[in-house]
């Protein structure tokens, strides 16, 4: 592994930013220098945000990137805004719910994930960022899993260590169901 750049982008309130932190404390377990910048409007919840995150093998020497390895896609603005920017060659997961038009680029693997569907059929919409997480987990292995488990525990309040096992089943069924898009 060299150096990976995500964004992960979307509405307030999806977990992006918490999709974030649980990459950037996975990289941190598995000895990677790590870089997470957040970016989010003054209304959190509702309002477009959007993370970056940096996994590598050697010092980050910015947390700046102005092309991603990965872009994860939540809702019609980010992906308007970040599709340009994904590296040739690079990937890009969305949620198709969250966007009026498909991805339109052809020099970059694109992958579907029907998160928020799954999770309103397990009755638990709490889990959709982390079922998204598996399905990057799927596409690009950058950590392991057992990891990111960690890096949630790590990240939630320990009131909400509960829901650890439910995040962990999300994980493997995001891992089951991302799609590659033709």
């Amino acid at each position: 592994m060299a150096k990976e750049e995500i964004i992960i982008a979307g509405f307030g309130g999806q977990g992006v930013l918490s999709m974030g932190k649980i990459l950037a404390y996975s990289g941190v377990m598995q000895d990677m220098e790590v870089s997470w910048m957040p970016s989010y409007g003054p209304e959190m919840r509702g309002g477009t945000a959007n993370v970056t995150v940096i996994l590598s093998d050697k010092p980050v020497s910015s947390p700046i990137s102005h092309e991603y390895d990965t872009a994860i896609i939540l809702n019609q603005q980010s992906l308007d805004k970040f599709e340009p920017l994904v590296k040739r060659g690079g990937v890009l997961i969305d949620d198709p719910p969250g966007r009026a038009r498909h991805p339109v680029r052809k020099d970059s693997a694109v992958y579907a994930i029907e998160a928020t569907a799954e999770a309103a059929r397990m009755g638990n919409m709490r889990v959709f960022n982390t079922m998204i997480l598996g399905g990057y987990l799927k596409v690009r292995p950058q950590v392991l899993v057992e990891n990111v488990m960690k890096g949630l525990a790590k990240s939630l309040p320990e009131r909400l260590h509960k829901l650890l096992p439910a995040n962990e089943e999300a994980i493997r069924h995001g891992m089951e169901i991302i799609r590659k898009v033709e």
